[in-house]
């Protein structure tokens, strides 16, 4: 199993054949040869949630049974073609899951792996669907967690990523180590306290966690790639 997230970048003449792309976009991904699971996906300002949504930046996250399906669809979709027309940036990176929990949209997209010996750099995915009674208490905590987490030890970069404006949110970050994500996960108090209240006042309909190995990168967001030096095999 391979996990692709792609990032792109519309100029903003573009902006409406974006917003067109995630409903053009689905059929083609719903045929996709070796896809198992995907979700067009809006983005965040600042690497974070967003109430105020990055109309230039969207994304695809992606699970495909073999990398040769992923390239498949790489070099000769629909979806890909697409990007190459209209889009000025790209940031890819294929994943291979090491723990997965919780469910999107009521399926494991990633299995249920439990891999604990892998020691390197790390990806995590927190996601969730929030109820509509706590949209208020979720985002009142978004500012400060973000703030922590921006300058928490390990903390390589992060993408705000969404399929519906306010109450399905997501973020995908990478860190050196599992071990600076438990130290902020746990070892923060603001992000501990955040952690609690979501148990004790039920805030999600449904969450899931998950965490990958990163095996490759390319492409540039906000002009860099922050991946470059931590991977030995990228592909321009």
């Amino acid at each position: 199993m391979i996990v692709s997230l792609t990032i792109v970048r519309y100029r903003k003449i573009f902006v409406p054949f974006a917003l067109l792309a995630m409903a053009v976009h689905r059929l083609p991904m719903a045929m996709q040869k070796g896809c198992t699971f995907w979700k067009l996906l809006g983005c965040g300002h600042n690497g974070t949630f967003d109430l105020t949504p990055d109309w230039q930046q969207w994304g695809l996250l992606a699970v495909w049974n073999r990398r040769e399906d992923y390239e498949q669809f790489r070099q000769t979709s629909l979806v890909s073609r697409w990007w190459n027309t209209l889009t000025y940036e790209r940031f890819t990176i294929l994943c291979e899951p090491l723990q997965s929990h919780g469910k999107w949209d009521g399926k494991e997209p990633f299995g249920k792996p439990y891999a604990t010996d892998y020691d390197g750099p790390i990806a995590v995915l927190t996601r969730a669907t929030i109820r509509m009674n706590r949209i208020k208490n979720f985002w009142s905590h978004v500012d400060e967690v973000a703030e922590t987490m921006t300058i928490a030890p390990g903390y390589i970069t992060s993408i705000g990523i969404g399929e519906a404006p306010v109450y399905r949110q997501a973020t995908f970050s990478i860190w050196d180590s599992a071990e600076h994500v438990k130290s902020f996960a746990y070892g923060s108090v603001k992000h501990a306290e955040v952690i609690k209240k979501t148990r004790d006042e039920n805030w999600y309909k449904e969450e899931l966690f998950a965490r990958f190995k990163p095996i490759e990168t390319w492409g540039t967001i906000n002009g860099r790639n922050p991946l470059k030096d931590l991977l030995n095999k990228t592909t321009p």
